[in-house]
């Protein structure tokens, strides 16, 4: 297996779909001869062509009521919206046409699109280019949502989004495009120079899209995140001393709801983190699936852990940010609660 970061992952799952299916098209902003923003599909455009790899105008309803086009008429088009800030001009063709597709047709219409973009903070992006708006789609009926905090994940679930044949919001952590982040604001934001951070096979794979991960064992409590948050989340139980199981979505929907309520049942305690807005944030459903279904082996409230009410601040980002401390406040109330 090659030694990849996350980028190099997602070039190269795109890289096999290009390769393995021709109904398969690359679009977006950037994305053929400058190979995107962060250089996630360098390269493809030269190998595969104009045709398969389409550099698009800055119109992201356009982009994506293209994407519903092809995949109408049999194709499998791959949609890069170039900062997950930049997704609401396509949000009307993402719920009212992307997503409704197979249900108002009976299912004689469908439209197997995956839509890529970078989201959350940690690079100095400010408001325009910091957010995390999963949490929105995951309440659109029709469409699947993802977002995979590692290199391995992220080309397995990339691959197993393409072929699936109902559409996702592939969502891709940018602070973790060139390797894990702690949380620790002292170190530096993405450099653009390549460097490996996991094995992942070169060819073939997919990760099943609606399976967690328990990506650390534990008895004392459970730690429920995605994302950057798994990273951060991990050192903080680590620094304490905890024997915290960390339970890593990779999707939101279809959400692996077994996964989280076999945790906490074991655990009877837990910790919900994420970097989007607290305030009818994701975290709120996982809150309420654990009180539904383990509210019997819960020995103390669930604490959440999440970004503040606010736009992302660019000359406050690491206050905003969920860091290690903030973590740890959480884990610290958890473990001492009656």
């Amino acid at each position: 297996m090659a030694q990849m970061n996350m980028i190099q992952a997602l070039n190269s799952a795109m890289d096999v779909m290009l390769s393995r299916d021709p109904s398969v098209v690359l679009m977006g902003e950037d994305i053929g001869y400058f190979g995107g923003v962060f250089r996630t599909t360098e390269g493809l455009q030269r190998k595969y062509g104009q045709h398969r790899v389409l550099d698009t105008p800055i119109a992201e309803g356009g982009i994506v009521a293209a994407a519903i086009g092809m995949g109408v008429h049999g194709l499998r088009p791959v949609a890069e919206i170039q900062f997950a800030d930049y997704i609401y001009p396509a949000f009307d063709q993402i719920v009212s046409e992307l997503a409704r597709l197979r249900y108002r047709s009976a299912g004689e219409f469908w439209a197997p699109v995956t839509i890529r973009t970078p989201c959350g903070g940690g690079i100095r992006g400010g408001q325009t280019h910091s957010q995390s708006p999963e949490g929105i789609f995951t309440h659109v009926c029709g469409v699947k949502v993802a977002m995979p905090s590692n290199p391995y994940d992220a080309k397995g679930m990339l691959i197993a989004a393409i072929e699936d044949d109902d559409p996702v919001l592939f969502f891709e952590p940018k602070r973790l495009y060139n390797g894990p982040f702690d949380g620790d604001p002292n170190k530096p934001a993405i450099p653009w120079s390549t460097h490996a951070k996991g094995e992942v096979p070169g060819g073939h794979y997919t990760v099943p899209l609606g399976k967690a991960e328990i990506v650390r064992s534990g008895s004392q409590l459970s730690i429920i995140t995605y994302g950057t948050m798994v990273h951060v989340a991990t050192a903080a139980a680590a620094a304490m001393g905890l024997d915290a199981e960390v339970i890593d979505l990779r999707s939101m929907v279809p959400l692996d709801s077994d996964t989280i309520c076999n945790s906490v049942k074991k655990t009877g305690r837990c910790v919900v983190v994420h970097e989007a807005t607290r305030f009818s944030g994701f975290g709120g459903e996982l809150v309420a699936l654990i009180q539904e279904q383990c509210f019997w082996h819960l020995e103390a409230p669930i604490q959440r852990v999440a970004g503040w009410d606010t736009p992302y601040p660019h000359a406050f980002e690491w206050e905003y940010f969920p860091g290690q401390a903030r973590v740890k406040t959480a884990l610290k109330a958890v473990m001492e609660a009656a």
